[in-house]
């Protein structure tokens, strides 16, 4: 089997933390109990660039269980763990990944899992789906679909369908109900400042935390922000997102004037220069830069590299800025994935629903197999419906269902 990891000797460790998520995702347990001896997947090659810990090493795990044969590599090179990464390929699985790649080992390790000819995709982010229609052409025929995770990768399949160049039908995953409320909102929502506690030991009780973008992912940072004690600033583009952001209590304001005031900084955008020259100019001294996006491209690094005298580790994960006038600024896991790079990424359960909806995506492909064109297209309902039932399932909770008079009375007119 080929692989490239960091050590293989690491594999005991990452086994342990796997064995942990699996006792912790009800959903992904209830599809091994219902497909494995169907196996529904059985001769289908997928790979997956994902966020390679745990979490992820289960979805591989549950994937094969369904009969798929699998090449497995990480979608951000901060956030790969290597002793995942060994435990996956201790148990058979071919993984193409390390912490702390290069861009060019990044890209490597991409390519590398392409060449198991997919059938399928799990991507988290776009880059396969780019590499497929750009340097990977050759392999475009064997592929039949596929299943995108983030919005930032929802946005470059909407582009790339708009411009009439997605040759295969992808399921935007991070769509779904189940994704969006659930997973942007309380898995990021609490991932990030999980990881941004644990990189910076300070409290955020009344601090002034300052997010940009209002978006599920941002509306569950400020929440989050909110319930540790922390006035919150939120700043848009978007007049809808700015007006539901006061009317859920958040002062509103221009990024330039919230530059003046914040002690935390956290964007949540998909966008480019979120954070830049002229708010570093702004900013007192000590404030502290994350970023909550799926690229490193949020926060301005070549701006703050230029405007500074001196550059310097502070902590782990906390690079130190100082510029000519005394003023430092701190900027969190290289302005990459705070959650990810500097944590453990989404809670247990969380991962749960959104890689149930997954999988659930997938088997929905391949039930579609030449029936679709290329384009991105939404999760179906029905299994959006069944992820939320299981999780409630999972949580012991029951809800009330209609009666026939109450069904016929809202389908009538």
């Amino acid at each position: 089997m080929v692989y490239q990891i960091r050590d293989l000797n690491l594999a005991a460790a990452g086994s342990k933390k796997i064995d942990w998520v699996s006792k912790h995702m009800p959903i992904l347990n209830r599809i091994r109990e219902k497909y494995s001896a169907e196996q529904p997947l059985q001769g289908r090659r997928v790979a997956v660039s994902v966020h390679l810990e745990a979490k992820t090493a289960y979805l591989a795990l549950t994937l094969r269980e369904l009969g798929a044969q699998l090449a497995v590599t990480g979608s951000n090179p901060l956030s790969t763990q290597d002793d995942v990464a060994a435990a996956l390929v201790k148990e058979g699985i071919p993984v193409f990944a390390w912490h702390n790649a290069s861009n060019a080992e990044y890209v490597a390790h991409l390519t590398a899992t392409l060449q198991i000819k997919p059938d399928y995709v799990i991507d988290d982010g776009g880059d396969l789906v780019n590499l497929l229609h750009t340097s990977e052409r050759g392999l475009l025929p064997e592929v039949k679909g596929g299943c995108e995770e983030t919005t930032t990768g929802v946005q470059r399949l909407r582009a790339m369908a708009g411009q009439g160049v997605l040759a295969f039908p992808m399921i935007a995953v991070n769509d779904a109900f189940c994704k969006h409320l659930f997973d942007n909102r309380y898995g990021t929502g609490q991932s990030s400042w999980d990881g941004i506690m644990r990189t910076t030991n300070l409290v955020i009780a009344g601090k002034t935390v300052v997010v940009a973008g209002y978006g599920w992912c941002g509306k569950g940072v400020a929440a989050r922000a909110k319930g540790l004690g922390a006035r919150v600033v939120v700043c848009e583009v978007d007049p809808i997102k700015a007006l539901e952001a006061l009317m859920d209590g958040y002062a509103v304001m221009p990024a330039v004037e919230a530059a003046r005031i914040g002690d935390f900084f956290i964007s949540v955008t998909g966008c480019t220069g979120v954070w830049r020259e002229e708010h570093f100019r702004a900013m007192k001294d000590g404030a502290i830069l994350a970023n909550a996006g799926h690229f490193d491209v949020e926060i301005d690094k070549v701006a703050l590299t230029k405007l500074a005298v001196e550059k310097r580790e502070a902590r782990k994960n906390i690079t130190e800025f100082r510029f000519d006038d005394g003023r430092r600024l701190y900027l969190l896991a290289e302005g990459r994935l705070v959650n990810l790079a500097a944590g453990d990424g989404h809670p247990v359960e969380i991962m749960d629903l959104s890689f149930a909806l997954q999988i659930l995506s997938l088997l929905y492909l391949e039930e579609q197999a030449g029936k679709l064109t290329p384009g991105l297209y939404p999760v179906p309902s029905e299994t959006d419906q069944l992820v939320a039932r299981l999780a409630l399932e999972a949580f012991g909770v029951r809800i009330d269902t209609l009666t026939a008079s109450q069904e016929k009375y809202l389908n009538s007119f």
